[in-house]
């Protein structure tokens, strides 16, 4: 198997440096992927075979957020969705190669489709600007990365898929997530602030330590008011919520 490393500085400020090129991040997705999969203990996936309507309507969300022009890695990238079945965790997150996952638990903690919109479009941007394997790359180093991606370290492959929803970013990571999913959606009929709105709702309702989104997405500080300023920047269209459908949707799922 050939794996191409190329060096490249993490742009988004955070520091340090992804060996990894565009077809690692692909291969490298596609190992995590099947070990989440067969770990259903940690990751208790809803079958799509059974929940047909929910999925539908996951992958019209993303469809539209692909669509928007903005996505660089559009035909790259998997761009798949699970499910995950667990309502005490609000979480969401996307592996390199653009596999996503959401929990149950953020779905039903959400007030309109917007809002969800905004979050599965700051996680297609991590990936989509390759944060993942960046942050990866600073947590285990190069060497144990290729190991993994030669085929030659399961064990730590098995350990980063049940570590991945945990992982970390850098405020830089995160302020650039923000900003690339208000412009994916400014581009559709959404209202492009959807992302605030839910982080106006956690910082309004969510006391201690916090949900698990914002333990592994930290708060790079006047998070709400850089997304809003951006929105203004790119024209202060106002769009549409559709709470409504967002409500069915939420009330069909398990």
């Amino acid at each position: 198997m050939s794996v191409m490393l190329s060096a490249c500085r993490d742009k988004a400020g955070g520091g340090g440096l992804n060996f990894f090129s565009l077809q690692d991040d692909i291969t490298f997705g596609a190992q995590v992927a099947t070990e989440i999969e067969n770990d259903p203990s940690t990751y208790p996936i809803l079958d799509s075979a059974q929940n047909v309507a929910s999925y539908a309507y996951l992958y019209d969300i993303r469809d539209r957020i692909l669509s928007s022009g903005k996505v660089v890695h559009k035909d790259d990238f998997q761009w798949q969705i699970r499910l995950i079945g667990d309502d005490s965790t609000l979480n969401a997150f996307c592996t390199p190669g653009g596999y996503i996952y959401v929990y149950t638990g953020l779905i039903k903690y959400l007030d309109s489709e917007d809002q969800f919109a905004g979050v599965m479009g700051h996680e297609i941007a991590h990936a989509d600007e390759r944060h993942s394997t960046a942050a990866l790359t600073r947590t285990y180093g190069i060497d144990v990365l290729l190991s993994i991606l030669l085929g030659d370290d399961l064990g730590t492959l098995v350990q980063i898929a049940k570590g991945l929803s945990g992982l970390s970013y850098s405020r830089g990571n995160e302020s650039e997530s923000d900003m690339r999913s208000v412009e994916y959606l400014y581009q559709t009929d959404y209202d492009a602030r959807g992302a605030a709105r839910f982080f106006e709702k956690l910082e309004d309702e969510v006391s201690g330590s916090g949900p698990t989104f914002l333990s592994t997405h930290p708060n790079p500080g006047n998070r709400v008011e850089a997304i809003f300023a951006h929105w203004e920047i790119l024209g202060a269209k106002v769009g549409e919520t559709y709470a409504a459908r967002y409500k069915e949707f939420q009330n069909n799922l398990p």
